[in-house]
């Protein structure tokens, strides 16, 4: 194999050593931020769910106010009927104070309904709980492994960038200039090889004079199609598959 193809093929191989840490890294943050929004999640149901049973109390205790309010008017009524001599402000007293006891009647049925909805939003609380320390804990804990593979990510990173330099910096300056184009508008495929008769980056048919002059093994040898630099080894089948 051609000197200058084996620089740019550990030369390449190292860029995409490089495309894949950055992409690792660049994902880090994405997930310590959606690990964060679970979190935030867990906690945000575990607020809703006291609140829940904080509105539940609320509502209980006024109804529970009102039942008293409906008892001293009822005990107010039962004062009244014993000083009137009037036998119709008796029967109407006597009336309100029916009222009263049904008005009673409703509203402590009310507050058993309460109360039984109370326990069940108590028990919706206490797992809510486990929700969100469970999630808290798996972030606190994913957070850790995150940043540390974060910090070996960048001296990774840092290493493998001065090593590209290196390897770029013993190719020839022409041959250097023309993976570089290749590599922005190619990725991380642009020293390609030839299996029967096809560029391996487009797969397109190759002419035969293409197919000699890279098996030759002179010079670096363009595909026709795409531009890649191709190559060969003896492993490669260069027949042309119909």
């Amino acid at each position: 194999m051609l000197e200058m193809i084996e620089k740019l093929l550990v030369l390449q191989e190292r860029d995409r050593q490089l495309n894949r840490a950055r992409a690792e890294l660049d994902h880090i943050e994405p997930e310590r931020q959606l690990l964060k929004a679970k979190s935030i999640g867990a906690q945000s149901g575990l607020d809703a769910a006291r609140q829940k049973v904080n509105a539940l109390e609320s509502r209980r205790k006024d109804l529970e106010l009102e039942a008293a309010a409906k008892k001293q008017l009822s005990d107010k009524y039962a004062n009244q009927q014993l000083q009137t001599r009037k036998n119709e402000e008796y029967k109407a007293l006597a009336h309100e104070i029916e009222m009263c006891k049904e008005a009673i009647f409703g509203l402590e049925n009310q507050q058993i309904e309460l109360m039984e909805q109370v326990e069940l939003a108590q028990k919706g609380v206490a797992a809510a709980i486990l929700l969100a320390n469970e999630a808290k804990k798996l972030q606190e804990e994913q957070v850790a492994l995150l940043g540390a593979r974060e910090n070996n990510l960048k001296k990774e990173l840092a290493g493998l960038e001065v090593n590209r330099e290196e390897l770029a910096a013993a190719v020839d300056e022409g041959a250097r200039t023309r993976y570089e184009r290749l590599l922005r508008s190619k990725g991380g495929h642009v020293v390609v090889g030839i299996q029967h008769g096809v560029c391996g980056g487009c797969h397109m048919k190759l002419p035969a004079q293409v197919l000699l002059s890279c098996r030759a093994q002179q010079e670096l040898v363009g595909c026709i199609n795409c531009g890649r630099i191709l190559y060969y080894t003896r492993d490669m089948d260069l027949a042309v598959v119909d």
